[in-house]
C-alpha cells in the first residue's frame, strides 16, 4: 500500500511538471511570465551553484529556526503557567482573544520602525505568528487532564511540580507537539514574508530582487527552493513528533476500549 501511494506521487509530480513545461510552450500563457519548467531547473542550477544562494539560505534558516525556538518556549511556559493559575488565565483571557487574531503581516511597521531591516524584524514578526500556535495548543492540552488523575495525584501527596511532570505534561505533550509542528509552517511562511518585504537577508529578499530584475526563470526557481524547505520542515516535524510520542496511543497505533 505504501509502495502504491508512492508511485501515485511520483506520478502526480510527473504529470505536474509535464504541465508546467507544455503550457508556456503551447503558448497557452506568455512564457516571459511563467517560463517551461526545463528554464526554470537550469536556473535552480545556476542558483545552487551562486554561493549568495547558500548564504540567503542560511540567512532564512537562522530567521526561522531561533524564531520557532523562542515562540516554543514562550507559549510553552506562558501556557502551563496560565493553566495552573486559573486566576491569572480569567485575567488574560481577553488580552490572548484580542491579540492573538492580528496577522503578523499588519506588525511589519512596527518591525520595521523598530529594527529596520535586521534580522530582529524578521524574529519580531516569526515569533508573535508562531507563539499563539503553541500557546493555544498547551491551554487545550492542559485542559484535556483528566481531573480523576489529577485528584489522585493530590491524594498522594504528589506537589505542584511533580503533578506537572507526571499528569499535566503526558497530557499535554501531543497538543504541544501538534502547535509546534504548526508553528513550524507558520514561522517559515513569516520569515520569507518578512524578508520579501522588509528586505531582511534571505531568499525572500533573493525572491524579490529576482522579480525587479525581470529575472523571471530565478524568482520561480527560489520560489520552488521555499516549498521545498516548506515541505522538509514539515516532514522533520512530523517525524520529530512521531519519535516524541512513540509511547502515545495516537502513534502506537493502539485501540482503547
Amino acid at each position: 500500500m505504501r509502495g502504491t501511494n508512492a508511485a501515485l506521487g511520483v506520478a502526480g509530480l510527473a504529470g505536474f511538471l509535464a504541465l508546467a513545461e507544455a503550457v508556456p510552450r503551447l503558448g497557452l500563457v506568455d512564457d516571459d511570465y511563467l517560463p517551461p519548467a526545463g528554464r526554470i531547473a537550469v536556473a535552480l542550477g545556476d542558483e545552487a551553484a551562486d554561493p549568495a544562494f547558500w548564504t540567503a539560505l542560511g540567512d532564512t534558516l537562522t530567521g526561522w529556526a531561533l524564531g520557532l525556538a523562542l515562540a516554543s518556549g514562550a507559549g510553552i511556559v506562558l501556557g502551563v503557567v496560565l493553566s495552573v493559575v486559573p486566576y491569572l488565565r480569567q485575567a488574560t483571557a481577553s488580552t490572548v482573544e484580542f491579540l492573538r487574531p492580528i496577522p503578523s503581516v499588519a506588525l511589519i511597521p512596527l518591525a520595521v520602525l523598530l529594527y529596520g531591516s535586521e534580522l530582529r524584524s524578521v524574529l519580531l514578526l516569526v515569533v508573535y505568528a508562531s507563539f499563539w500556535q503553541v500557546l493555544i495548543q498547551v491551554l487545550y492540552g492542559v485542559q484535556d487532564v483528566d481531573p480523576v488523575a489529577e485528584e489522585t495525584a493530590r491524594s498522594y501527596g504528589l506537589g505542584p511540580w511533580a503533578r506537572i511532570r507526571y499528569v499535566l505534561w503526558p497530557t499535554a505533550l501531543p497538543y504541544v507537539m501538534t502547535g509546534v509542528r504548526l508553528a513550524a509552517a507558520v514561522a517559515l511562511i513569516l520569515a520569507v514574508t518578512a524578508e520579501l518585504v522588509i528586505g531582511a537577508p534571505g531568499l525572500g529578499q533573493r525572491i524579490g530582487v529576482a522579480q525587479t530584475s525581470q529575472a523571471v526563470p530565478e524568482m520561480y526557481a527560489l520560489i520552488v527552493v521555499t516549498g521545498l524547505l516548506g515541505l522538509v520542515i514539515n516532514v522533520g516535524a512530523r517525524a520529530v513528533e512521531r519519535r516524541a510520542l512513540a509511547w502515545h496511543q495516537s502513534v502506537r497505533g493502539e485501540v482503547t476500549v
